[in-house]
Formats: C-alpha cells, structure tokens, sequence
C-alpha cells in the first residue's frame, strides 16, 4: 500500500524546490497519480512558497474532491489528460519556467546546447497559449506530449512528466536549465548542438534513478537549508 502522507510531502517538496529554483511562480502544479481514477494535486489557492500537506488533495479526474480542505486548480484537467493518455507516467509538473517560455514566446527551438537538458530533446511544442483547463484542451496536449518526457506550452510554460515525482522534478530542472543556456548563449552566437550520438551517450549515461535522486538531493538540501 501506498504511503499517501509520504507521497503528500513528497509533492511539497517537489513543488517548494521548484519554487525556490524561480521555476514555479504564484500558480502552477504538479501531482502524482494515485491509481487509475485518482491523483494528488497542490489545491489552487495555496502559496507554493510554504506549502505544507494540508495544502495537497485527493482528486478524481474528473476534478471532484476526495480528501482535503480545498479545491483542485482549474488546469487538473492537464494531469487527468496527461494521466488518461500516458499509463507510464504517475507524476506531472506544470510550470510557466521564464527560460522555457521565452523559446516559445519567439518561436525558437528548444535546442540541446547542455549534456542533461538534452535528455528532453526534441521537444514539442502545443501551439496555443490558451490555459489547459478543460477536456479538450487536455487532449490536445497530451496528443502534442506524445512520448516525450516534457513539452512547451506556447507563451504560456512548459509541462514534464515522469514515473515518479523525482524524475518529473529533475527533468523540469533540467528542461529550464538547458533553455537558459540556450538563451544566454544565443546573445553571444549560435550554440552548439548536441549530435544524435552525443544525446545517446548522454542519455545512456544521465538517465539513471541514481542520478535523478542526486540532482533532487542537491535541490533538497538547499529547501532544508
């Protein structure tokens, strides 16, 4: 059985980590999928700043409240989408990454210009900035996602998924990590572009659950302190 006060902390932390990297602002949400029919989710209204577990609720994908002491943010219909689509997937973070979004404000390709961020390389881009906060436009997102492990939300953020709330983390961090290279770079040239055999290597190398608990360590030890 699942430890549901466990997996609550764990999406504090998660969502406190990414608050703390200016990844997550005022809005934005993440969840873990619980079982076929429910999830937990950060209620809408909580500051993600000092969230606590009594800010996570229980869920069913249709939005209705199981357990908790507030409502679901409107966009939960990204996460039952994502959920219906992706049997693989049991954790999402939705965010509005400043790095991220300026790529897809202008346009430009998110390019793999850094060793981790390549990992999340090609990545789609839903072209509508347009909330995700009902059913069709949950599956028109999850058909852009596709496969992938992460997508762009035009003018809007970004989205990540993973088999666990760590690997949804880590390729989040990752994810802006690589666009604020990118775009950093883009001021002085063209970055270089991993080839397709240097993002294999990379990924034989970097997709590891024991690396993605370290890059989450080195994030939690900075929330502890």
């Amino acid at each position: 059985m699942q430890d549901t006060l466990a997996l609550k902390q764990q999406l504090v932390d998660c969502i406190r980590m990414l608050e703390q990297a200016d990844i997550i602002d005022y809005n934005g949400h993440c969840s873990i999928k619980l079982s076929e029919d429910r999830m937990l989710i950060n209620i809408g209204s909580c500051q993600r700043s000092c969230l606590t577990v009594q800010d996570i609720c229980t869920i069913d994908m249709q939005g209705q409240v199981i357990e908790g002491s507030g409502k679901p943010p409107l966009e939960f219909h990204l996460h039952a989408g994502v959920y219906r689509a992706r049997s693989d997937v049991s954790a999402v973070v939705h965010a509005h990454p400043k790095w991220s979004t300026y790529l897809s404000m202008t346009g430009k390709p998110y390019a793999p210009v850094f060793a981790q961020g390549s990992l999340l390389y090609p990545m789609p881009v839903l072209d509508s900035p347009n909330s995700i906060n009902n059913k069709p436009m949950a599956d028109r997102l999850a058909q852009t996602l596709g496969l992938s492990s992460a997508a762009l939300l035009k003018s809007h953020g970004a989205v990540s998924v993973g088999k666990s709330i760590v690997e949804a983390f880590v390729l989040a961090s990752y994810m802006e990590e690589n666009a604020q290279r990118q775009c950093m770079a883009l001021q002085l040239g063209e970055p270089y572009h991993f080839t397709a055999q240097e993002m294999a290597l990379c990924r034989e190398k970097l997709w590891t659950e024991v690396l993605f608990q370290r890059t989450w360590d080195h994030f939690h030890a900075k929330l502890k302190a």
